[in-house]
Order: structure tokens, then C-alpha cells, then sequence
């Protein structure tokens, strides 16, 4: 069972890292990752980084197939 420390380690060796790429190394369910990053980020220990959708090359994200699949979100430490 991965700890909230272990979380947290790993943001602080490799800097900021979506939630799938955590649960991915630390092969753990993305749900329970989701819900550590959470705390973490309540505990004011974690931040949550949301790319601005001018990477968008049309500009309409409502009518993209993808949907907002382009916005990706981080996490990283305070």
C-alpha cells in the first residue's frame, strides 16, 4: 500500500508529474492516487498546475472531439 509520504517523495524527485504517471510508477489505482493528491494539496504540501488552453490550435475545446483532453494537469510540491 502506497503512503502519502511515498506521494510525496516521488513529487519531489522528479519535479511535477500528472496523476497517471504516479499511479503508473507507484502501480496504484488512479482513484486512490486522485484522493492522496487531494490531501496532499488540502495539507497545503502539494499544488495542482492546469495548462491554459492556448495550446488549442483552434481554439474551441467544446467542439473538439478530444474534448478538453488537451488540457493536462500536474501536481507538484510547494
Amino acid at each position: 500500500m502506497v503512503s502519502l509520504i511515498q506521494v510525496r517523495d516521488l513529487l519531489a524527485l522528479r519535479g511535477r508529474m500528472e496523476a497517471a504517471q504516479i499511479s503508473h510508477t507507484l502501480q496504484t489505482p488512479q482513484p486512490m492516487i486522485d484522493a492522496m493528491l487531494s490531501q496532499l494539496e488540502m495539507m497545503g504540501k502539494a499544488m495542482r498546475i492546469q495548462e491554459e488552453p492556448d495550446g488549442c490550435l483552434s481554439g474551441s475545446c467544446k467542439s473538439c472531439p478530444e474534448g478538453k483532453a488537451c488540457l493536462r494537469e500536474w501536481w507538484a510540491l510547494r
